[in-house]
């Protein structure tokens, strides 16, 4: 399947052949973009009426995320098909969920954001805005994960400091090994 996005509010699906399969009609302005997500089940649009689209596979509307204050640029899924990015004229990125809760919003471009892409194999999202600036986003919000990290980073301080207390130097026991 190819996907068009249009200025005349509408995204198209056709075949291999070049034959329509479906119009995905419903945006009040112009398309900017489309995406698949990776499983191939769901497909994304954005719009210059500031909203995003989540598609069956065969065309039928899932939902509407709405939340940004201008017109959405780029729409991209997460690897695992489970997250939906989107970037802005309004200068921020936004994080979604398939189901069209808004999970996360990225401030930090100081320009309108045009490109957006998960880095494959990590849980990081780049951005890029009309000024140049690329910005890389860590979505590894995962608070066990980080402390383990840090434990990691200060093992040898909590084992080897003689101001610290015993209660203070167990603060990482179970995360790491000492």
């Amino acid at each position: 399947m190819i996907a068009t996005a249009s200025w005349d509010t509408n995204a198209k699906l056709w075949n291999q052949e070049g034959e329509l399969i479906k119009t995905l009609s419903g945006h009040q302005d112009g398309v900017h973009s489309i995406s698949f997500s990776p499983d191939g089940k769901i497909i994304a649009t954005a719009s210059e009426d500031k909203t995003v689209r989540l598609w069956t596979n065969k065309g039928e509307l899932m939902t509407t995320l709405i939340g940004h204050e201008a017109g959405v640029f780029r729409v991209r899924f997460s690897p695992d098909s489970k997250i939906v990015a989107t970037a802005s004229k309004d200068y921020n990125v936004k994080l979604w969920s398939i189901d069209g809760k808004e999970l996360k919003t990225y401030r930090g471009h100081n320009d309108l954001v045009l490109g957006l892409n998960f880095i494959p194999n990590s849980h990081t999202l780049a951005s890029a805005d009309r000024m140049g600036r690329l910005i890389f986003w860590n979505l590894d919000l995962d608070y066990e994960g980080l402390q383990t990290y840090g434990c990691h980073w200060v093992r040898d301080y909590l084992k080897n400091n003689p101001n610290l207390n015993n209660q203070d130097k167990k603060i990482c026991d179970g995360m790491v090994r000492m």
